[in-house]
Order: structure tokens, then C-alpha cells, then sequence
């Protein structure tokens, strides 16, 4: 088994600036001198952890972690209506991946997400495949848009009243057409109270469809202060109501550019959010990827899935 590492703090902060009026928060943990691995945290929108992390043992490993824009300590921040989101896609992300590699004077890293981390992971790994040493990926989505539908329409089988309040949440002329344009233009509402009640309904559809989930955890979405409520769903609104900016099943389709890339896939069997067929579809299309369907495991993971996500970043730590 593998023990979770002593807790372990930043030794280094900043911002990026992006010269494009947006400043990224940044640290790294560990080893100044270890194997370099970024993180990509979820959403999009979701900012990174506000915690120690105890995963990559800090002897070996020099982790980076930052917010995405707009989310998090990342400024100017989605909560405020009037700050643009046009300069926020994945191609923006990407680049912002790249420019703090160089910024830090990296040369190759292993890179690591879950959920949207997941499609940023591959997407980045895929246009820079000679930056990328190894990829350990969790609660794997490719953002395609036949998932993202499932994810705000779809499940609605399951979740039928949840669902139903999901819906009724936006104006009614607009609910039998774009639920996630609806709620874009809700998030960057004027009114305060009205960006805040869009956003709370979100994030209770988001709890509702993991909460029936093995090891599902009551509020898992929401438990976040007002402004990031916002910048989490008026982010999530903007990329998904996009299909990310990705041609449908691109990710998959180009899985083959990975070929020279190690891969670890971990992902859970009765995740509702995002079910395991795309994790299949995307290990079969990559050489090299393995993956594990942990059989206990959703969307919000469980001992088993982290303990061999861990064990794929023990494995390469010494690669």
C-alpha cells in the first residue's frame, strides 16, 4: 500500500502575468530539485486546492499548481459580471500551461488531473506531447459535447426532480432550449442575488447526481463561499456551453499522438457524471495508457481509485 505522504506546504508563490490583463496564482511543493508534475484542477473553475498536498512524496517530486483563469486567487475573477471571459478557452489554458513551464524553467513534467483536469490534461499533453513525461488522470472526461449533454441532460433519468428544478431555475423561454447558455447569462447577471441563486442551483444539481454515487459526499459541489460559487459555474456555463472548444471526439481521435507517452487512466465504474465508456474509448485509442474501473468507486472517487492514482505517481517518481 502506499502511505499518504506528511502534509506538505508550498515553498514557493507567485503570479503570472499572461500580458493579456490576466494574472495566474502559482506554487510548488516539494523538491525544488525533484521530478517536475503540474497539477490541473478541475471545473473548469473549481481553482486549485487550499490545502497541503500529502499524494507525491516531497523528497522526489517538485509539483506545481495553479488556478485557471478567472477562478481561485487568479485575477480578474468570473464572480464580477463585467470581467470578459472571451480571453478564457482551452487554447488560452494550454498556453497558460506552457507559459509557466517556462517560467519555471521546466523541461518536461508529468501531468496530473481529474475530471475537466482530465480533458485539459490530454488536450495540453496532445499539443505539447515532447513537454509531457507521463500522464496520471482520474474521473476521466474529453469534454465532447454528447458528455456534456448527458452530464446537464442525460441524467436527468436518474434524477429526474433534481433535474427538474435544474431547469426551472432559468427563465421559461428558456427551458426547453440551452440550459447552459441560460445559466451563462444568469452568472453574469448584474444583480447579485440573481448570479448567486443561478449558481446555487447548479451546484445542487452538480451534489444531486453524485450524492447516489458509492462514497457520494453531501454538498461536495457547493461547499464553496458565494464569489467562487459564481466563478465556478459562470466558467463551467462558458466552457461547456462551447463544447470547450474542441472538435467533437478530437481527443480521443488524436490519442495516437501519445504514443511515446506513458499513461495511467483511473476511473470509477458507477460514476454518473462521467461513466466509463470515454475512459475506455480514450485508453483503447492510446498506446501505451492503462486503465483502471475501480468497482467502488463515482465520480467523487474512493480509497481504492486514489490509492492507485497514487500508485501510478509512486511508479513514475523514479522514471
Amino acid at each position: 500500500m502506499v502511505d499518504l505522504y506528511a502534509p506538505t506546504d508550498p515553498y514557493d508563490r507567485g503570479f503570472l502575468d499572461t500580458g493579456d490583463g490576466n494574472r495566474l496564482y502559482y506554487e510548488q511543493l516539494g523538491n525544488p530539485a525533484g521530478k517536475p508534475a503540474v497539477h490541473l484542477h478541475g471545473g473548469p473553475g473549481a481553482g486549485t486546492a487550499d490545502r497541503p498536498t500529502r499524494a507525491w512524496d516531497p523528497s522526489r517530486y517538485r509539483l506545481v499548481r495553479f488556478d485557471q483563469r478567472n477562478c481561485g486567487r487568479s485575477t480578474p475573477h468570473a464572480s464580477d459580471p463585467a470581467v470578459d471571459l472571451g480571453l478564457n478557452t482551452t487554447r488560452h489554458l494550454i498556453e497558460d500551461i506552457e507559459r509557466l513551464r517556462e517560467h519555471l524553467g521546466i523541461e518536461r513534467w508529468l501531468v496530473n488531473g481529474a475530471s475537466w483536469g482530465s480533458a485539459l490534461a490530454v488536450a495540453y499533453a496532445q499539443q505539447h506531447p515532447e513537454r509531457v513525461s507521463e500522464v496520471v488522470i482520474a474521473a476521466v472526461t474529453t469534454a465532447r459535447r454528447s458528455e456534456i449533454d448527458w452530464l446537464y441532460r442525460g441524467v436527468a433519468r436518474f434524477r429526474p426532480e433534481a433535474w427538474e428544478r435544474f431547469r426551472d431555475a432559468v427563465p421559461e423561454a428558456d427551458r426547453d432550449g440551452d440550459l447552459l447558455a441560460a445559466y451563462a447569462r444568469l452568472t453574469a447577471h448584474p444583480d447579485r442575488a440573481v448570479r448567486e441563486r443561478a449558481a446555487a442551483e447548479w451546484l445542487a444539481w452538480e451534489d444531486a447526481v453524485v450524492a447516489g454515487e458509492p462514497n457520494g459526499v453531501p454538498g461536495m459541489y457547493s461547499r464553496r463561499e458565494a464569489d467562487a460559487q459564481v466563478a465556478f459555474v459562470r466558467i463551467c456555463a462558458h466552457f461547456f456551453g462551447h463544447g470547450a472548444w474542441l472538435e467533437e471526439g478530437q481527443l480521443i481521435r488524436d490519442a495516437g499522438k501519445l504514443a511515446d507517452v506513458p499513461a495511467v487512466l483511473v476511473h470509477g465504474r458507477h460514476d454518473l457524471s462521467c461513466p466509463p465508456r470515454t475512459a475506455w474509448e480514450l485508453a483503447a485509442a492510446w498506446p501505451g495508457a492503462r486503465l483502471h474501473i475501480v468497482e467502488d468507486s463515482g465520480h467523487a472517487g474512493s480509497e481504492e481509485l486514489n490509492l492507485l492514482a497514487r500508485r501510478a505517481i509512486e511508479e513514475f517518481k523514479d522514471r
